[in-house]
């Protein structure tokens, strides 16, 4: 998705946020139609490794949606202490 259709993330939403992943508010516009809001969705969850945590839909037909991933550790053993 675009760095464009991103958007705010809603007040409530930044409680549950999560250290170990990497969140990104989207903002769909009302002229999206749900099959092709699902379909983007599915594509980014398919090819980069996003998943769908959260949808709100207003009254104008714009949606806010917050999707989510694991982050990726670069040397999973430089958190571990290793002995002699």
């Amino acid at each position: 998705m675009s760095r464009a259709s991103r958007g705010r993330m809603p007040a409530a939403w930044e409680a549950d946020l999560s250290d170990e992943y990497e969140w990104i508010p989207l903002r769909l516009p009302p002229d999206v139609t749900r099959l092709t809001a699902s379909t983007r969705l599915s594509i980014e969850a398919a090819y980069r490794g996003w998943e769908l945590t959260k949808v709100r839909l207003y009254s104008d037909g714009s949606r806010r949606v917050l999707l989510r991933r694991k982050k990726i550790r670069l040397n999973p053993l430089a958190d571990t202490v290793m002995g002699p």
